[in-house]
């Protein structure tokens, strides 16, 4: 999570930002809270176990906004490849 709050720009936030981004390959870490909805947090573990990239839990999605730096909730967030 403290990847998250230095990574800046190089970070997607949000649910369909995340699915594309491990789509094209560009994500290398994903950070899907476990108090998102089921299919939400389904879809994203999902997209990542295909896309072989490593999925972390986080405790809540207002924690995972506040780290991302934006105000709202946030169900998932990713790390881009450097």
């Amino acid at each position: 999570m403290e990847m998250l709050k230095t990574a800046g720009s190089r970070k997607v936030v949000g649910t369909k930002q995340v699915i594309r981004a491990l789509k094209a390959g560009t994500v290398s870490k994903v950070y899907v809270c476990s108090d998102a909805d089921t299919f939400i947090y389904q879809q994203v573990v999902r997209a990542a176990e295909e896309a072989g990239i490593l999925c972390v839990r986080a405790a809540s999605m207002k924690e995972l906004g506040m780290i991302c730096g934006v105000d709202v909730p946030t169900a998932a967030a990713g790390l881009l490849k450097a």
